[in-house]
């Protein structure tokens, strides 16, 4: 496997191991001793899967109290990942950055504890896989609106699908982790 730095500190995107024959594909999606040492020691607690439909963006999500690591990746279909930093003493706070993940290029992103996170389904539907290092607590999200001014993140659509919560996200300038 690869491993590349984003701009953002301590988020990596991994290209893993791809054995492609006339039959299809195998690659590793997870390794203990393998991704110990990019998730500096976080142990996974919980495995997530959504499936969403074209132009539905979800996030920008994150845990208050019990920040969540995240490991995404996509199954089948594509979607525009966002990362925001929110770690208050980073050199990145406040900054983000976007990927393409889809079902072809077989990229994971790691997204460290303290991030918000997001995603906008590029294809007809994506199938959407995460690792957590946290356990999900509804009653420590937190959720910034998708188009916050500060951030002023690119999304591919101004009029993208979103759900109830994520319509009534706070502006980033009232998180600071």
């Amino acid at each position: 496997m690869r491993i590349l730095k984003s701009n953002l500190n301590d988020c990596l995107i991994i290209e893993p191991e791809v054995f492609k024959d006339e039959r299809g594909f195998f690659l590793e999606t997870f390794n203990e001793n393998k991704y110990k040492s990019i998730t500096n020691t976080y142990n996974f607690v919980q495995d997530n899967h959504s499936r969403s439909t074209k132009n539905t963006l979800r996030g920008l999500h994150f845990q208050i109290h019990k920040p969540q690591g995240k490991l995404v990746r996509v199954v089948s279909g594509e979607v525009f990942d966002v990362a925001v930093d929110l770690r208050k003493d980073s050199s990145t706070f406040g900054q983000w950055e976007s990927f393409i993940l889809n079902a072809e290029n077989k990229r994971q992103v790691w997204i460290p504890p303290g991030f918000a996170h997001g995603f906008l389904t590029l294809s007809e539907f994506a199938d959407f896989e995460y690792k957590c290092t946290e356990f999900y607590d509804p009653n420590d999200e937190g959720c910034i609106i998708w188009n916050d001014p500060d951030l002023s993140i690119k999304w591919a659509s101004k009029t993208p699908n979103l759900s109830s919560k994520d319509s009534k996200g706070s502006f980033f300038k009232d998180y600071k982790l």
